[in-house]
């Protein structure tokens, strides 16, 4: 079935963080934040579109998941690949440490950082947080997991010491990276209980139709 059309998707009026907004772009609804264009997103002004075709933490939004965010919170943001998702986050947030083990693609964050004074860019391996740990502040808002790689809930556990008690994991699970030969509900369940062992998972839902084989979790720590 071919994936369903920004405007075939219909968006509400829930609850959103402070600096995100729900604007018309070419007579379609979609998200936005004001900043500098990064990836070529349409802009309306000092606005500009967040797609959630190309977002997870967009997509959970676009799905009204209580992520927890209500603007100006700190952020560490694990898999910040070229800076498409994490330059909307430092829009809105406050601090936002972004995370990216790839020197290619960190090249690109470093461009999407310029214009960003709250966005530091880290060029660095998520599953190892003690390597950037003398840079991020200890008792951040809220961890942003987007990581496609074996043992996604592990990383999640090992950087949950950065995470203020009553902080949020917003963790977008890619089902392929951990297994591509099983079904994903059953990674899914999988990944579900070794977080449990750190985390109090709050709400998940499947990321479809924006992210296949993908499952959205808001968490936070026990």
């Amino acid at each position: 079935m071919p994936t369903p059309t920004l405007a075939e998707v219909p968006m509400s009026d829930g609850s959103l963080p402070v600096g995100v907004e729900r604007r018309e772009f070419d007579g379609t609804e979609r998200l936005a934040t004001r900043g500098e264009p990064v990836y070529g997103e349409p802009t309306d002004g000092e606005w500009r579109a967040w797609n959630p075709h190309r977002s997870k933490l967009g997509a959970m939004l676009a799905l009204e998941m209580e992520t927890g965010l209500s603007g100006g919170e700190s952020v560490l943001y694990l898999g910040a690949a070229s800076g498409t998702t994490v330059s909307h986050v430092a829009d809105f947030a406050g601090p936002t440490y972004a995370v990216e083990f790839a020197p290619r693609p960190t090249r690109d964050l470093l461009e999407a950082g310029a214009p960003r004074p709250r966005l530091f860019p880290l060029l660095a391996d998520a599953r190892k947080p003690e390597t950037y740990g003398h840079v991020v502040e200890s008792n951040v808002d809220a961890i942003v997991q987007d990581v496609a790689t074996r043992g996604q809930a592990r990383v999640a556990l090992e950087n949950r010491r950065f995470l203020d008690d009553d902080g949020r994991l917003l963790l977008a699970v890619k089902a392929r990276s951990e297994d591509v030969t099983r079904e994903p509900a059953g990674v899914f369940d999988d990944v579900c209980a070794t977080l449990e062992d750190g985390y109090e998972l709050l709400e998940q839902r499947r990321l479809e139709p924006y992210h296949e084989d993908h499952l959205g979790i808001v968490a936070r720590p026990r």
